[in-house]
């Protein structure tokens, strides 16, 4: 039987990466530093996720797992010495911890084998993941290991999106995961060392930056489109769902994927169609509103520190349409209602990330805040935040650009309906 190696064991291994294996023939083995998943894997070799949809839930059951821990460095090298394919889902933060022990399992792989390639697929939600990786297994091996031989590293765009389980049911089974019907896994068909394994699931794709960048311009703006404009339209809604309720809120989220997608095709010109975009968001937008999710304005909407970055889901897009002389006032307007974003958890906390944004909002202002936590560099972007500082915000009773907006804090009310 074939095996994967899959770092992480959290809602998008198991739900996604871990299932499509599974159920194509594959043993899966998950390495992750949660030892009561680790003990009920080896336990039960099994679990269900379950499909939420507003049809009655289908229950999978994903079998031939087990999990070794990840402080447990020797094994997890003996796994991958001999694995036909590993994955990693761990996030941003987990990624130099988890590539350090990769490495181990690397040189273990070549003592035994030789020169034989070890394709690695980088489940993670961020651009340049392939880059990110390679500069730190190139810091942790000798010089002289051949990383661009005999590792092949696979970017993906990942469109699935995970429900929250309720506490109870957690509690009820600490391995079942809630997932949506969604269970495409685009990929980097270039980067393979090896055959692309027969998954069924797997989409490879010859221009696999233009594939992420689609999740991120459409996907992932189209969240904060929504949750943002929501928010300053209706403080009190829990639910994406019932955000996407709201004409008004609906109807901007999608003229403003639509002013994104316009940025994409432009930068990606013959890559995709507009008949194919569209139906994409008309897709997306149908799938947020899947009451089962049960996705909440504060998850979708939080970390402004990273989703309002240069390099994440509005500025990105924002910038690239600048460049291409595109419509951008609605991606600018998504970025503008992002800075008022103030959503709280079930506990009414903010993120504490998030406190921070705001509190250097409003007592530094906003071009501090774009540069020295946007990102946005004072020289090189200079004519970026020039356009942000000077565009007129909308929805105000008076004509203020956004500099004049946020320096003098003036109390935003929504002025659409």
């Amino acid at each position: 039987m074939k095996k994967l190696v899959l770092f992480g064991a959290g809602k998008i291994g198991r739900s996604f990466i871990g299932q499509l294996f599974a159920l194509s023939g594959f043993e899966v083995v998950f390495v992750d530093i949660y030892e009561p998943v680790i003990r009920e894997l080896n336990r039960r070799n099994e679990y269900h996720v379950v499909i939420k949809s507003a049809q009655p839930d289908v229950i999978i059951r994903v079998g031939n797992v087990r999990g070794v821990l990840g402080n447990e460095e020797d094994k997890v090298a003996e796994e991958l010495s001999d694995c036909d394919i590993a994955a990693i889902s761990v996030g941003q933060k987990g990624l130099p911890q988890v590539i350090t022990t990769v490495a181990k399992g690397l040189i273990l792989r070549q003592k035994k084998f030789g020169r034989k390639p070890l394709d690695i697929i980088l489940a993670e939600n961020m651009r340049y993941a392939d880059q990110y990786v390679n500069d730190i297994l190139h810091s942790v091996l000798d010089k002289d290991y051949p990383v661009d031989d005999l590792v092949g590293l696979i970017e993906t765009s990942i469109g699935k999106m995970v429900p929250i389980m309720p506490q109870e049911e957690q509690e009820k089974d600490l391995l079942q995961v809630y997932a949506e019907p969604y269970n495409t896994l685009i990929l980097d068909k270039k980067a393979f060392k090896n055959p692309i394994p027969e998954v069924k699931g797997l989409a490879p794709k010859d221009n696999i930056k233009a594939w992420i960048d689609r999740k991120s311009y459409i996907h992932n703006f189209g969240h904060a489109a929504a949750v943002y404009a929501g928010f300053l339209v209706n403080p009190s809604v829990q639910y994406l769902a019932d955000i996407l309720k709201i004409s008004s809120v609906k109807k901007f989220a999608r003229s403003a994927m639509l002013q994104s997608v316009n940025v994409l095709m432009k930068k990606y010109p013959g890559e995709f169609t507009l008949s194919e975009l569209s139906d994409h968001i008309d897709d997306l937008l149908h799938r947020f509103e899947n009451r089962a999710l049960g996705d909440t304005v504060f998850r979708v909407g939080c970390d402004l520190k990273r989703k309002l970055h240069r390099n994440d889901r509005i500025l990105s897009p924002l910038i690239d349409g600048i460049q291409v002389s595109a419509p951008v006032n609605k991606i600018m307007l998504t970025f503008a209602y992002g800075l008022c974003f103030r959503a709280r958890d079930e506990n009414g906390n903010m993120l504490p990330d998030d406190v921070e944004f705001s509190k250097a909002l409003h007592e530094k202002g906003l071009s501090f805040v774009l540069s020295n936590i946007c990102g946005l560099s004072p020289t090189e972007d200079s004519k970026i935040i020039n356009r942000i500082l000077s565009t007129t915000w909308n929805v105000l009773p008076l004509k203020l650009t956004l500099e004049q907006v946020f320096s003098k804090q003036v109390s935003i009310k929504n002025r659409w309906s």
